[in-house]
């Protein structure tokens, strides 16, 4: 139980079964595309078989309480970018200005609001500088709680004593940081979307 970021692949993004598919979603999204002119997001990858360590898949859990990120984020960024950085239920690999607000219910609303992962990765890429996080050593493969795994078990306070910063005082902030800056990255390499279940 509980809340986690995961990839999509092309399965069940296009997928029109209103209880295991995302079809109304891939759909909407290429209609709001359209009338801003911008080409469909068709290039969704198949999910591929998972193999740790590979890169090909995310699955995240987001464990830690979120007061310190949301905290960093109003203080770090504009009012209305901390906003844009939380309040998405996909995230897609397409460069988008403002947020898509589709009347389709999404795991926790009776919407979903759409992000484009190039604005979610400048957003959290500015808070990373911010708190100086240490990118060299955070897993970037996320396939099966890599990230959750790293901050929970103790390898980020081993890393925080060796390498303090800002980014150690508050290690739940930092997990959310590089959180959000890891989907973002996924789904640009990969082209896939991401979503909460």
């Amino acid at each position: 139980m509980g809340i986690y970021l995961v990839s999509v692949g092309a399965r069940e993004w296009f997928d029109a079964d209103e209880e295991e598919g995302m079809g109304a979603v891939a759909a909407g999204l290429d209609e709001e595309l359209r009338r801003r002119g911008l080409p469909p997001y068709r290039s969704v990858p198949e999910e591929p078989e998972f193999v740790r360590g590979s890169g090909t898949r995310f699955e995240e859990k987001l464990v830690p309480p979120m007061e310190g990120f949301l905290r960093l984020a109003q203080d770090r960024l504009a009012p209305s970018e901390p906003e844009s950085l939380l309040d998405w239920s996909v995230l897609v690999p397409v460069p988008l200005d403002v947020e898509i607000e589709l009347p389709v219910e999404s795991s926790y609303s009776d919407t979903t609001v759409i992000a484009g992962a190039p604005r979610i990765l400048d957003l959290a890429g500015r808070l990373a500088e911010a708190v100086r996080l240490p990118l060299d050593e955070i897993p970037e493969a996320c396939d099966n709680l890599d990230l959750t795994m790293w901050f929970l078990d103790g390898e980020a306070k081993r890393v925080a004593e060796a390498r303090p910063g800002p980014w150690a005082e508050d290690l739940d902030a930092a997990f959310y940081v590089a959180l959000y800056l890891r989907a973002a990255q996924h789904s640009l390499r990969r082209g896939c979307p991401i979503v909460y279940s």
